[in-house]
């Protein structure tokens, strides 16, 4: 249950994450946890609680819960080469039904030196991803409409393990823009934010006007994903 209506990230946001980044040890962080708290965590709570709200209101089948959709500072470290215990950012994400394992998302990421946000389909399962390659050739002028509204925004496609070939299967396909987006592993595109976007309610403004720019882009890739959940989703709204 939220405090209060979201009014911006505090003042510490930034500094606390950056020093963080310094101080990589769980004495630390219990030391500054308050600030944490009252500076990331509960402003987070707060952006998601009226971002949850505001969707609802405008009828758009995205939503979001402080339970499901934030990612925890501390890290995983079982599997991974680096076993600093500390995230340096703060992130959540936005999807249909509010988790992080369903496709088709919003996610926005503040941290000191790399804030944005993002939109797509991100590690889609293989039948999933052939699925949208396919649409990508034969349907390619649908996806250009759907996807106008998020590149007049200043989006742009995300290039993270993206292939150097054009995946087997697609070597017919000699269109440039086509056989550069078939190249991609993740369909998601982001935009970088300032600092100043922390402040007052500009980054939920920002993240609605992102929801709304998106649904064409969503709605194309749920009905290529999965049309069945696709069909019936779109009878409930």
């Amino acid at each position: 249950m939220s405090d209060g209506s979201y009014t911006g990230f505090g003042d510490k946001a930034l500094p606390f994450l950056k020093a963080l980044g310094f101080h990589q040890n769980r004495e630390w962080f219990h030391d500054n946890k308050a600030m944490f708290e009252e500076h990331l965590n509960e402003p987070r709570g707060r952006l998601i609680d009226d971002l949850a709200g505001r969707l609802a209101q405008k009828k758009i089948p995205l939503t979001c819960a402080r339970k499901t959709s934030t990612f925890r500072i501390n890290r995983d470290v079982r599997f991974a080469k680096a076993k600093h215990p500390y995230n340096t950012h703060v992130s959540a994400v936005v999807t249909r039904s509010g988790t992080k394992k369903d496709q088709g998302l919003l996610y926005f990421h503040v941290s000191p030196d790399d804030s944005f946000l993002s939109v797509g389909f991100y590690a889609m399962e293989p039948d999933e991803l052939r699925a949208f390659r396919e649409a990508i050739v034969s349907r390619k002028s649908q996806l250009d409409a759907a996807l106008k509204p998020l590149l007049d925004a200043g989006f742009v496609f995300d290039q993270e393990d993206s292939l150097k070939r054009t995946p087997r299967g697609f070597e017919a396909v000699t269109d440039p823009e086509t056989v550069a987006l078939l190249r991609l592993r993740h369909l998601t595109l982001s935009r970088r934010f300032s600092s100043g976007r922390l402040k007052g309610t500009a980054l939920l403004e920002d993240l609605v006007d992102l929801a709304e720019a998106a649904q064409p882009f969503l709605s194309f890739g749920w009905r290529v994903i999965d049309p069945v959940r696709a069909a019936r989703d779109e009878q409930t709204h």
